[in-house]
C-alpha cells in the first residue's frame, strides 16, 4: 500500500517510522506547512515532501493517507481524502465540535467504511488479551471496568489552550477503551479538580477527573485521569467479572528486581513516554488499516467510533460543568 502522511510534527513522525517498518506498505510523499518538517520526515524515509495537500491528493499512486495534522484540520482533510478516493487513517479526535464531525459524516456517506481513527490503544497486546479473554467468558460476566490514565506531566499551556480539555484530549482514549468493551455507554458521571498546574485552572480546564460509565447492559467503567504523575506514565486496567478478573499493569524498561539491604522488590521506573509505552499499538493499528483496506472490510475503531468516544467527552463535560448525570441513550 503506497501511503501520503499529512503532518509531520511528533505524532506524525510516528506514523512515519510505522509505515516505513511494514512489509506491506510504503511511504510515498510527505505534506507539511512547515516545509522543513517534511523534508526532515521525507529524507529519513525516502519520501517526496511538500506542503501542497492537493497535490498529495491528487496524485493517483497514492492508496491511502494518514492525517497527523493539527486537530482543527481533520474534519476537512479526511473529507477531501476520501472524496479523492483514499483510504485515511486520521488521528483522534476527528474534530472538536460533535456537529462538524456530523457534518463531515454526511458528506462523505458510505466513505466511512474505508475511515480509521487513530485509538491506538486498542491496539496495545496486553489491553486486546484482555478484551479477547474477557470475550470469550474468561472472567464470566463483566460487571467492573476500571481505567487508569496518568501522565508523567502536563503539557505546556499553549498546546492545552488548542487541546479541546481534558477530556477531548486525554480521557477519550479512555472512552473509547471503555466502548470496547462495554459496547452502548448509556450514563456519563464525571468529577474534576485542579490541583497540579495554576495555569490549567487558568484555561477553564481541569487537571484531574473520576469519571463514572454505565453500559446498556448494568456494567459499571470508572476512568481515572491526571495529568501528573511522579512515577511515570501510569497505564492500568481492569475487568472484574462474575468468575475473577484480568489486569494490566504498567510496563517497565525490563523485569529485573533488586534486594538488599536498603530495601527489597526495588524494580526500575515505569515507561516515562507514551511513545514508549504504545510503539507496538502504534505498529499493529496501522498493520490493522493496511490488513482491512486491502481485504476490504472496514476497519475499526471506523469514523463511528470516533464520533461516540467524542460523545461521551461532551457528556463528562456536561457532567462536570452541571453537577449531574447525563443519559446518552448509546451512541451512534
Amino acid at each position: 500500500m503506497r501511503i501520503a502522511l499529512i503532518g509531520c510534527g511528533r505524532i506524525g513522525r510516528v506514523h512515519a517510522e510505522s509505515v516505513a517498518l511494514h512489509p506491506k506498505a510504503e511511504l510515498v510523499r510527505v505534506c507539511d506547512a512547515v516545509e522543513m518538517a517534511a523534508r526532515e520526515v521525507a529524507e529519513r524515509f525516502g519520501a517526496t515532501p511538500g506542503s501542497d495537500v492537493d497535490a498529495v491528493l491528487a496524485d493517483p499512486s497514492v492508496d491511502a493517507v494518514v492525517i497527523a495534522s493539527p486537530t482543527p484540520t481533520h474534519v476537512d482533510l479526511l473529507a477531501r481524502a476520501v472524496e479523492a478516493g483514499k483510504a485515511v487513517m486520521c488521528e483522534k479526535p476527528i474534530d472538536l465540535d460533535l456537529a462538524r464531525v456530523d457534518e463531515c459524516r454526511a458528506r462523505i456517506g458510505d466513505g466511512t467504511s474505508r475511515v480509521m481513527v487513530g485509538f491506538n490503544r486498542r491496539f496495545d497486546p496486553s489491553f486486546r488479551a484482555v478484551r479477547e479473554r474477557v470475550a470469550a467468558g474468561e472472567v464470566g460476566r463483566l460487571e467492573q471496568l476500571i481505567i487508569v490514565s496518568r501522565d508523567p506531566a502536563p503539557s505546556p499551556a499553549d498546546y492545552l489552550a488548542n487541546s479541546g480539555g481534558l477530556f477531548r484530549d486525554m480521557t477519550i482514549h479512555d472512552f473509547d477503551m471503555a466502548r470496547f468493551f462495554l459496547g452502548e455507554v448509556v450514563e456519563v458521571s464525571a468529577m474534576g479538580s485542579n490541583l497540579v498546574a495554576d495555569y490549567i485552572a487558568e484555561l477553564g480546564d481541569i487537571d484531574g477527573a473520576v469519571v463514572t460509565l454505565r453500559g446498556a447492559d448494568g456494567t459499571l467503567a470508572h476512568i481515572t485521569n491526571s495529568r501528573r504523575c511522579t512515577f511515570g506514565y501510569d497505564q492500568r486496567l481492569e475487568a472484574f467479572g462474575s468468575l475473577g478478573m484480568l489486569a494490566v499493569d504498567n510496563l517497565r524498561p525490563d523485569g529485573v528486581r533488586s534486594y538488599g539491604a536498603q530495601g527489597t522488590e526495588a524494580a526500575s521506573t515505569y515507561l516515562d513516554f507514551f511513545l514508549d509505552r504504545y510503539t507496538p499499538a502504534y505498529r499493529a493499528e496501522l498493520d490493522h488499516f493496511i490488513e482491512a483496506i486491502t481485504n476490504g472490510v472496514a476497519p475499526e475503531p471506523g469514523f463511528d467510533d470516533g464520533r461516540a468516544a467524542l460523545a461521551l467527552a461532551d457528556a463528562a463535560e456536561e457532567s462536570l460543568r452541571g453537577g449531574h448525570v447525563v443519559k446518552t441513550g448509546g451512541q451512534r
